[in-house]
């Protein structure tokens, strides 16, 4: 499903762009072979996140030649328009590595101002996928043959802690920012704590399955089409100091109901 919005050409763009990743990504999963690298800060890489995005990167060259590209695993593509496509091949690479199916391939477009206005979350492992577009709302439906129905989504109605669902990223990631206790702490007033980390937290609070997400140490590429979902699913999305979208290098997303109490909490 594609709203009518001034972005829905670039929407129909960035869901055939997740099918060929999809396909690129699958024939390699729990692959015997499957070659892996690591990368100078020591995480992994592999040959499907660099041909995934490598595959991604030459469409756009060819449907969108005057954007600009920011990915993972290459470096920056300029552009004229002052717009920008940003990818992440394989969010979960470990996840991946290790034949576990939470793992996806994630696009998102910005405008000429830099706020993200497209955003697709493709986990063909899952056989599920979410996308939005600004001011066309946000969607979740099955991947490329898979059955299923599309689903608009919304966020939940949770307002307080005590009933809330809440996911966050490892806790060892938390203590560069002195934050272990009070992430404790919100926890165990929580009604329920998960660690399902990466983009599919966010996606689950945009369903209205979870009611708190929060990361402290990320990248652009892990946020940039997550923020665009979980907004126009009815939440609120920021970094950890309250700064709207998906560029702080922390996030907090919420049900919107529950954000500025989590700000006080766990905030920087």
């Amino acid at each position: 499903m594609v709203n009518d919005t001034a972005y829905s050409d670039d929407l129909r763009l960035a869901l055939s762009l997740a099918d060929a990743s999809d396909r690129i990504s699958m024939e390699r999963f729990r692959s015997n072979d499957l070659k892996i690298d690591n990368k100078p800060d020591m995480t992994h890489v592999t040959e499907a996140d660099l041909a995934v995005e490598r595959s991604i990167r030459d469409t756009l060259a060819e449907e969108r030649p005057e954007d600009a590209v920011h990915g993972e695993e290459y470096a920056d593509a300029e552009g004229t328009s002052g717009r920008r496509w940003v990818l992440d091949p394989i969010d979960g690479t470990a996840d991946y590595v290790r034949g576990n199916p939470v793992w996806g391939t994630l696009i998102a477009l910005f405008d000429e101002n830099d706020r993200p206005v497209v955003g697709v979350a493709s986990a063909p492992a899952l056989g599920k996928r979410w996308w939005a577009v600004k001011g066309g709302g946000a969607f979740a439906g099955p991947t490329e043959g898979h059955k299923g129905e599309v689903e608009r989504l919304h966020v939940s109605d949770v307002s307080s802690v005590s009933d809330a669902f809440v996911s966050i990223s490892a806790l060892s990631t938390w203590k560069r920012y002195g934050k272990v206790d009070a992430v404790v702490e919100l926890l165990d007033d929580a009604w329920r704590e998960r660690a399902y980390g990466d983009f599919y937290h966010y996606c689950l609070l945009a369903e209205g399955a979870l009611d708190v997400a929060a990361e402290c140490v990320v990248s652009l590429w892990d946020l940039a089409p997550l923020a665009v979902i979980v907004e126009e699913a009815g939440g609120r999305f920021t970094d950890l100091k309250g700064n709207p979208g998906p560029a702080g290098g922390t996030a907090l997303a919420t049900n919107g109901n529950l954000h500025d109490e989590l700000l006080k909490r766990v905030g920087l």
